[in-house]
């Protein structure tokens, strides 16, 4: 039986945006179909947080990503599960390597609900010979699963957690591959990974590995987003498809990933590093992939790594270096070092470094917009930050609900993560 995953997220977040907004930043072919077009009905009041996306046949293949992943409930007796729910969505992400060439290109993988046509078939990439593929997911809800054929799981090297124990909304095929092969055409000069560049308070641009932007779990889901038409189908986010379809939503991910790209880097004057999207005729696309490999290649000390104490590798509640090293090993990190790497450390980190760059940032944070409406992207990092502290337990065990949040008292360090967390709670 899968062990629970904490319910660790302050909330996911969404973006809704109307087909306008969509059509001002995309930009590809599609052709619309005829599909019956039913009211789903409401979902419950507690979306099911446990759903199974069935992995196609051959995932790394042209054909196999161009085959829709289809989400269904892990247990049917907790309810449905359906993509156009925000707590439900599950989404793809493929990032290309051209191993001749270096170059690097983003698919999109389409997911829709089991059974259920897709509102606009998926664009089929044009792979290149020999092509690398790395594939990412992303989840809303607290427990992804992947399921398919042992086929299937076995062709894409696909990776859901350590035995029975899932991480929860993370899971990826092909990764670790993929970053081999990446850094590999680094070090033979046919791969170029772009400087993080030079923010506008002077420091250099942040990564998914800087403390200013790192949560509790970080180096999660993914940038890819759907289109949702109001009967619930989906069809992949491209200029073809948000001028063909009526008025459809932009369904996203709650990352860490988007965060970033998204949010703070416009907000910082920063450009995130990007690649030609095949899903959408090669308009430039970001991706958890180009993240990371520009994260391992420009982030300064002190680099924010996967903590043993991350929710998301926990098993039965206890740290488990195996589970930590296999999650890292999927997002392009090194393996644990004994001697190092603890949550103790990771949450000194989170309380000095990241404090430091959030107030040095606040006038420009405060001007931006974050990923909650309405909510100005100082106080969302702010209070990110301040449950981050506490989730941990970098405050101390009695204030966090996190199983592993005693696994490292220091009342010293406790007190001083105190202290941060009244300083972030006037500074947002």
């Amino acid at each position: 039986m899968p062990a629970a995953r904490p319910r660790h997220r302050q909330r996911p977040w969404k973006l809704k945006v109307t087909v306008a907004v969509a059509a001002a930043s995309l930009g590809a072919v599609g052709i619309a179909v005829a599909a019956p077009r039913t009211t789903p009905p409401p979902p419950p009041a507690t979306p099911d947080s446990a759903c199974t996306l069935k992995v196609p046949e051959d995932p790394l293949s042209a054909r196999g990503l161009a085959t829709p992943y289809q989400l269904s409930a892990t247990d049917p007796r907790q309810g449905p599960c359906h993509e156009s729910v925000d707590a439900q969505g599950a989404f793809a992400e493929a990032t290309i390597l051209d191993p001749a060439t270096g170059k690097l290109s983003v698919y999109h993988p389409l997911v829709v609900d089991a059974g259920a046509a897709p509102a606009v078939p998926p664009v089929v990439p044009a792979l290149p010979r020999g092509a690398v593929v790395g594939l990412w997911f992303g989840f809303n809800g607290d427990t992804l699963t992947l399921g398919g054929s042992p086929a299937a799981l076995k062709a894409g090297r696909c990776v859901n957690g350590l035995g029975g124990s899932p991480f929860g909304q993370v899971a990826f095929c092909g990764a670790q591959t993929f970053f081999d092969a990446a850094n590999k055409a680094v070090q033979a000069g046919k791969l170029r990974i772009p400087p993080l560049g030079r923010a506008k308070d002077g420091r250099p641009c942040p990564s998914v590995r800087d403390f200013s932007l790192v949560d509790q779990d970080q180096s999660d889901n993914v940038t890819t987003t759907y289109l949702a038409t109001r009967d619930g189908r989906t069809a992949q986010a491209t200029a073809a498809n948000a001028r063909t379809l009526r008025k459809p939503a932009t369904l996203a991910n709650g990352s860490d990933n988007r965060l970033l790209d998204a949010f703070v880097d416009p907000a910082l004057g920063c450009t995130p590093f990007t690649a030609p999207d095949a899903t959408d005729g090669g308009r430039p696309t970001t991706s958890l992939a180009l993240n990371e490999l520009q994260a391992a290649a420009g982030q300064r000390a002190p680099v924010a790594l996967v903590p043993p104490g991350d929710p998301m590798t926990l098993v039965d509640g206890k740290p488990s270096p195996a589970k930590t090293n296999l999650y890292r090993a999927g997002v392009d990190q090194p393996p644990l070092d004994r001697r190092t790497a603890s949550t103790r450390a990771y949450c000194r980190s989170l309380r000095t470094a990241g404090l430091d760059r959030l107030t040095t940032d606040r006038r420009l944070l405060r001007a931006a917009p974050s990923p909650d409406d309405g909510v100005a992207l100082l106080k969302f990092l702010t209070d990110r930050l301040r449950g981050s502290l506490q989730q941990l337990g970098c405050t101390h065990p009695a204030a966090s609900r996190h199983p592993a949040a005693a696994a490292e008292p220091d009342p010293a360090d406790q007190a001083a993560a105190s202290d941060t967390v009244r300083t972030l709670e006037t500074l947002g």
